[in-house]
């Protein structure tokens, strides 16, 4: 049985605040891996921005989930000395340390293991339109014709 491992550098525009799924973008690299089951990775390279597992289904929780971020972390709070950006400077780092810059999630039969409803997103912390840095990686056991597999 192979091991395998693979790197593809990746990018996303965003337009502001908000999430951006990339569910379907991490499948398909995933899929042309040929890894059957091992872990992918999926890093983004920011500190305004941040990666998310959500539902995918409906869309009201995306958006309960700003209306939550905006009342914990509002924008132009008084008490932050940062804003070297703008208003949304110092909230988008909080809100990113919040969540997570870097998710593992499964590989089984050469796909992404998700729950039903489960979607990878980049949730963009800035107002501002922002092109986006990511790092995807799959390692683990490759498709294999041989019978003792």
């Amino acid at each position: 049985m192979s091991m395998l491992m693979k790197v593809l550098p990746a990018s996303i525009s965003t337009k502001g605040r908000g999430t951006y799924e990339i569910t379907d973008q991490v499948r398909r690299f995933v899929a042309e891996s040929g890894v059957k089951s091992g872990l992918c990775s999926v890093f983004l390279h920011h500190t305004s921005a941040s990666l998310i597992l959500c539902e995918n289904y409906e869309p009201d929780v995306r958006r309960d989930l700003e209306v939550f971020f905006a009342m914990l972390v509002p924008d132009g709070d008084k008490r932050f000395i940062h804003t070297d950006e703008g208003r949304d400077d110092m909230p988008a780092h909080i809100r990113s340390i919040l969540t997570t810059n870097s998710l593992m999630v499964p590989v089984a039969g050469g796909d992404l293991d998700l729950g039903t409803w489960q979607g990878v997103y980049v949730y963009e912390h800035r107002l501002a339109p922002h092109n986006r840095r990511l790092t995807f990686n799959v390692f683990g056991k490759g498709f294999d014709s041989s019978p003792d597999s």
